[in-house]
């Protein structure tokens, strides 16, 4: 979908109540690939964008960091004429979903924030050898991944076909273009303006994730956002190896919203 002056890759399905899911790093809107059909089966419009410079959308040379990720789904919602969305987000899908709660507050009916991020604290460290990646190098770095990436619960097949947008030269290249844009000073402060601004918002956390650590920022984040915390089994990737549990949690809070 044409959205200013770049295109977005966008899945849009089902009627009712609008959810708009945002993916993080290194994954794509296919991370949502088990948990939007059961969302459209509980009777949501389920709208999953690629963000910019992942997936099939556009890739250009600046835009890439949350803040502006930010801003384009904001437009993307106003192309579409949706006033209003429960926002459901993923790693550092989250912080563009703490930005647009905070900057567009009466855009946002709720905020969902599965294994996020809060303050600075976004698994920069993780990342940084993709940071640090060598473009020329780059037809290396999807099958790294997957070995690197694989834990309880999450397939092979699955693994695989979330990184396969970033296979080859170009996917890589694409792939460290954007790591070295995340910028975690954006969303410093964000989960205090979001709890000022009355959305009710819920914290979903692996209690085995190893790149976000519940104690350190799960339950920081929750606190900030006066959100209610659920811990559930599963690593860091819950939406791709938990989907049925992940539809389930995010439809028993948009039905707790007021409407």
């Amino acid at each position: 979908m044409r959205v200013g002056a770049v295109t977005l890759a966008l899945r849009a399905e089902g009627s009712g109540p609008p959810l708009l899911l945002i993916h993080g790093f290194p994954t794509s809107g296919e991370l949502w690939t088990g948990v939007a059909p059961r969302l459209v089966g509980a009777g949501f419009r389920v709208l999953v964008p690629d963000l910019l410079g992942y997936g099939a959308s556009d890739a250009p040379a600046q835009g890439l960091d949350m803040a502006s990720q930010a801003d384009c789904t904001v437009e993307l919602l106003d192309a579409l004429a949706i006033p209003r969305v429960v926002v459901v987000a993923h790693d550092v899908g989250t912080a563009a979903a703490l930005i647009i709660a905070a900057q567009a507050p009466n855009q946002v009916r709720g905020l969902a924030l599965i294994d996020g991020v809060h303050e600075d604290r976004w698994a920069i460290e993780a990342i940084e050898s993709i940071r640090g990646w060598d473009p020329a190098d780059a037809a290396r770095l999807a099958p790294l991944l997957s070995r690197t990436l694989r834990e309880p619960g999450l397939s092979r097949e699955a693994l695989s076909g979330l990184l396969r947008p970033y296979e080859g030269s170009e996917g890589g290249s694409r792939l460290i273009r954007a790591a070295r844009a995340l910028d975690p000073t954006q969303t410093v402060g964000y989960a205090v303006r979001v709890r000022r601004a009355a959305i009710r918002s819920l914290v979903l956390w692996g209690d085995a994730d190893r790149y976000l650590s519940l104690t350190e920022v799960g339950e920081p984040l929750a606190r900030d956002l006066g959100a209610e915390l659920k811990v559930v089994r599963g690593g860091h990737f819950l939406p791709l190896a938990s989907p049925t549990l992940v539809a389930h949690e995010v439809v028993a809070f948009v039905r707790s919203l007021p409407r």
